[in-house]
């Protein structure tokens, strides 16, 4: 559905100190890690909406919470049965007379009822906090939280014997509690294609996957690379619309990872500027990683992983065959990078819009402005021609390919080219933060952070 992972929430947790590990019982298989496979299907993995047979604490302690809430109002009945009695006594309308121990059994069934209405919330709250066992995934300790969608979300994390930085993904569970049994398999398979598409691309421009695997209780996750930089929807918003030069240079290495992804026959889906990742990598500058492949669409299977009725991608990025039709190819790709391009150009999306639909009729029907229109910084009439080219209603108008698309730009006549100088120049000028946090050596880690590798351990080998 459109739009539906991206939903920005910056807000960080604390760090917290782990208790000695233990590592969770998994079942085998045979991906990428022996270790910690992934289910080969939604449907021959754990069921998101019930609890798993390796229980964890946070289950034990969550029945635990609800054994206590059923004792409270049973407890809470008997004392409005009892007070409501005594009042009903009182003032006349029933001809009765209560005795003084059943008042004092109502107040204290009363004063027990308060009671237990605050150990219930205090224990509610306890169960909202991460325990330290939910914080750490096989090899990997969650530190921070970076952010939230409306999938997943995305931990900083660290090996425990590497102490290597990296980011987890992990699959949002308490969204399984209002999906039914096919929206959470559909969510479940897209997730696993995200983590084995991710995987297979080896292009130095699409982020890598070091890992990936299950909870105990069900929760899938993935390793990536931890990067350092600033994506291209926040680039413009906070230093507004971007030479022509730099575009270009960012573009074609868009293209580079897109051209593996079509050549294994994978679609994207949903590329817009929040997932085109600008980067501090070694020394490198300005390396644009291309991020989420949630919504990858494999061209050799057919298969519809999107809620019943939606439409996969954000609107404002969306090709006129894919918002009319939900069609995807490489082209929509295309059209999709296109529209990247018009936003770097000018800090404006191609169309606007007051809802969803609005934005998505006016790309099938509506014509678009020259990028040139909207800015008053110089725009090659070759580079304005590409992208209009790539932003035609017929698919067969556009360029086919990412590698035809490359060309292309790398032909635009420009007055200055792009370089690492005039990038790295920028980064100090505009992120020095980014920077230096991108090249933090070792001799900046003081030594009682270092980890000591934990010692081998010898295996027997497994018989033939």
């Amino acid at each position: 559905m459109w739009n539906a992972r991206e939903i920005p929430d910056r807000a960080f947790a604390k760090s917290v100190q782990f208790t000695p590990r233990e590592r969770p019982t998994v079942a085998a298989g045979p991906r990428l890690d022996r270790r910690i496979p992934l289910a080969a299907a939604a449907g021959s993995g754990p069921d998101p909406k019930s609890p798993a047979t390796g229980d964890t604490i946070g289950a034990n302690r969550a029945r635990a919470a609800m054994r206590r809430l059923r004792m409270l109002g049973i407890l809470s009945a008997f004392a409005v049965i009892v007070l409501g009695t005594v009042v009903l006594s009182d003032i006349g309308v029933l001809p009765i007379s209560v005795s003084a121990p059943l008042r004092y059994a109502a107040l204290v069934a009363l004063v027990s009822s308060c009671a237990l209405i605050t150990g219930s919330y205090v224990r509610m709250s306890r169960l909202a906090r991460p325990e330290p066992e939910a914080r750490r995934l096989g090899s990997y300790e969650l530190v921070e939280l970076l952010g939230k969608g409306g999938m997943g979300e995305v931990w900083r994390a660290e090996h425990h014997s590497l102490v290597r930085p990296a980011a987890v993904k992990l699959l949002r569970r308490e969204l399984a509690s209002h999906l039914t049994d096919s929206q959470v398999n559909a969510m479940n398979v897209r997730f696993q294609r995200e983590v084995q598409a991710t995987a297979q691309l080896t292009s130095p421009h699409t982020v890598a996957v070091y890992d990936y695997g299950q909870t105990t209780d069900g929760v899938l996750y993935y390793a990536m690379e931890l990067l350092n930089g600033l994506d291209a929807e926040t680039l413009v918003k906070r230093h507004g619309p971007q030479p022509a030069e730099r575009v270009v240079y960012l573009l074609r290495q868009a293209c580079e990872s897109l051209a593996e992804a079509h050549h294994r026959h994978l679609v994207h889906r949903d590329i817009k500027p929040a997932n085109l990742l600008l980067c501090a990598l070694g020394l490198e500058v300005d390396f644009v990683k291309v991020l989420d492949f949630g919504l990858v669409h494999d061209l050799d299977r057919d298969t519809r992983l999107t809620i019943e009725g939606s439409v996969s991608g954000t609107p404002a990025y969306l090709a006129p065959e894919s918002a009319a039709h939900n069609r995807f190819d490489m082209r929509s790709d295309i059209y999709a990078l296109a529209c990247v391009a018009y936003w770097l150009l000018t800090g404006t999306v191609v169309f606007e819009g007051d809802t969803a639909a609005a934005v998505m009729t006016a790309h099938i029907r509506d014509r678009p402005e020259p990028p040139s229109w909207r800015t008053e910084l110089a725009i090659p009439p070759e580079l304005e021609d590409i992208i209009l080219s790539c932003l035609a209603k017929d698919p067969d108008e556009r360029p086919q390919t990412v590698e035809e698309l490359s060309r292309r730009l790398a032909a635009v006549p420009l007055e200055r080219r792009w370089s690492q100088a005039r990038a790295e120049r920028w980064w100090k000028a505009h992120v020095p933060s980014l920077l230096a946090k991108s090249r933090v050596g070792c001799d900046d880690i003081e030594v009682g952070q270092l980890r000591r590798r934990p010692s081998f351990v010898m295996r027997n080998s497994v018989p033939s």
